[in-house]
């Protein structure tokens, strides 16, 4: 497994707290079955989802702070939808964590371990 960096940690602790919500969960769902063209505004996605329109605001709020969901003025509405390159980038993040591939080093605890360095000495 490679070295992740600190910058790349932080993004898929945000990945993961956006997507922690299951109201979110639905939304992103909801909105990766449409397609661009068929975006949906404020109050269609909380007809949908069963919530306020006020509750919807706030969780497009959060995906949007992470990149993944963009509205577009359509009339009088703001209409939303899943940022497809985003989606991709968040699913390569979330597998490189939850990926099983090997490490090239192994970490063992007596590496790291002072009490069991002062053992064996």
């Amino acid at each position: 497994m490679r070295e992740v960096s600190q910058h790349e940690t932080e993004e898929q602790a945000a990945v993961f707290s956006a997507l922690a919500d299951p109201t979110r969960l639905k939304l992103v769902k909801l909105l990766c079955g449409q397609r661009s063209d068929e975006a949906l505004c404020v109050n269609a996605l909380a007809a949908r989802l069963g919530v306020t329109q006020s509750a919807v605001s706030q969780h497009l709020r959060v995906l949007k702070s992470i990149g993944l969901v963009n509205g577009e003025r359509r009339g009088y509405h703001i209409h939303y939808f899943i940022n497809r390159e985003r989606l991709e980038s968040c699913r390569e993040l979330v597998s490189a964590i939850l990926s099983m591939a090997e490490s090239g080093k192994a970490q063992r605890c007596q590496d790291d371990c002072t009490d069991r360095r002062k053992q064996d000495a």
